[in-house]
């Protein structure tokens, strides 16, 4: 298979599909890649580290995608990338679709096979592919708020973890998820009043145990919501319903009742938000003030740190590139299940519920668009 691997043009985004290593790893299986120039170069690659491995190096996106079997990347196609699409060309990268319109609606024209990382799941019930990036952006959203919280930046003027007889900032993490878990490292590795809230009795139990009395655990309601809402200096936004749009808990009257200078980080942005106030943001210009609250939005906050990023991605997807290319597409998504979770658009089809309901597409069960049996899964 030749697989193809285009530079990203999300703004500010420096990640790249595969480093050289993965490049090398998919070639000794006997396929091929091609690399448009320079794609790498954000992460310290050069087009000679990628020929040194056997990849070939094309002069723009329109070669890489007008002759790979396969487009690996790490963002959403934008638009100008979604007319290079072409009828059964494979596309794996994050997708986020739920709440993108127009995005869905150019993969379903194309005619591609469009699989999500954000929607592959394991045999322990988790995402994968999505975990990497969840665990950069849980750590980069206190260091992200922690600035904001500055007085220059429009913030409270507050010190995260204050100073010897000064309070600490009090930071809500909403999620007890990925996000939540490495959010509540950060922050109380800096000193601050930590409190997590969330559904599942469970995950707060987890967290418990890991964190002890460093973190309050709150059961989330609207009642226990609202309050440490409003009270909070720094909430980092973390849910997660994989495929669909981010429930949006925190509303814009509780946004209205916060204190001034306050900051809000919402990390599910990708997926529409979880705050009602929130609009998706660039690192070229992260964040703005609504109701004298701080928002940092950023839509692809692990590109900031795109050299980490990178490597922490390909050490996951690196294997289901190579199953897709030694198997062709349908064998491998026939012979994992989990793969196939991740099989959002399927040559005209949506094949994810969630997306399909969110924004009113017909949805084709996958193994019914791809003519498979469920006696192989």
């Amino acid at each position: 298979m030749l697989i193809g691997v285009p530079k990203e043009i999300k703004n500010h985004e420096y990640r790249v599909g595969m480093v050289p290593a993965s490049v090398r790893e998919v070639i000794a299986h006997g396929h091929e890649v091609i690399v448009e120039t320079n794609a790498g170069i954000g992460i310290g690659f050069t087009d000679e580290d990628y020929q040194a491995v056997g990849a070939t190096i094309a002069p723009s996106a329109e070669d890489v995608f007008a002759k790979a079997d396969m487009i690996v990347k790490v963002k959403e196609p934008l638009a100008e990338e979604r007319k290079r699409l072409r009828e059964g060309q494979i596309l794996f990268t994050y997708l986020h679709l739920a709440p993108d319109m127009p995005q869905t609606e150019d993969l379903v024209k194309s005619g591609a096979v469009c699989i999500a990382y954000e929607t592959v799941t394991s045999a322990a019930g988790g995402l994968p592919l999505l975990a990497p990036m969840s665990e950069v952006a849980g750590r980069m959203s206190i260091q992200a708020g922690a600035e904001c919280l500055e007085k220059s930046n429009g913030g409270r003027g507050m010190l995260l973890g204050g100073v010897p007889g000064v309070q600490p900032a009090k930071v809500v993490v909403i999620g007890g998820g990925v996000v939540g878990t490495n959010a509540i490292k950060m922050a109380v590795g800096m000193g601050a009043r930590v409190i997590v809230l969330d559904r599942n009795v469970n995950a707060l139990r987890r967290i418990d145990a890991e964190f002890g009395s460093q973190v309050e655990t709150v059961y989330s309601s609207h009642d226990s919501l609202e309050k440490h809402v409003i009270s909070a200096d720094l909430v980092i936004g973390g849910v997660l319903i994989p495929g669909a749009a981010a429930p949006k808990l925190v509303t814009e009257e509780m946004v209205k009742r916060m204190q001034p200078g306050a900051v809000l980080v919402d990390v599910a942005i990708d997926q529409g938000g979880c705050f009602e106030t929130s609009k998706a943001t660039t690192h070229a210009d992260p964040t703005y003030i609504l109701h004298d609250v701080v928002h940092y939005c950023v839509a692809n906050m692990p590109g900031a740190v795109p050299r980490t990023s990178t490597f922490a991605l390909n050490n996951a997807t690196l294997p289901f590139i190579i199953n897709i290319a030694n198997k062709g597409y349908k064998k491998a998504l026939a012979d994992d299940p989990h793969l196939l979770n991740g099989l959002n658009v399927y040559r005209g089809k949506v094949t994810e519920r969630s997306v399909a309901e969110n924004l009113g597409f017909d949805y084709v069960e996958p193994t019914t668009a791809l003519g498979i049996s469920t006696d192989t899964l």
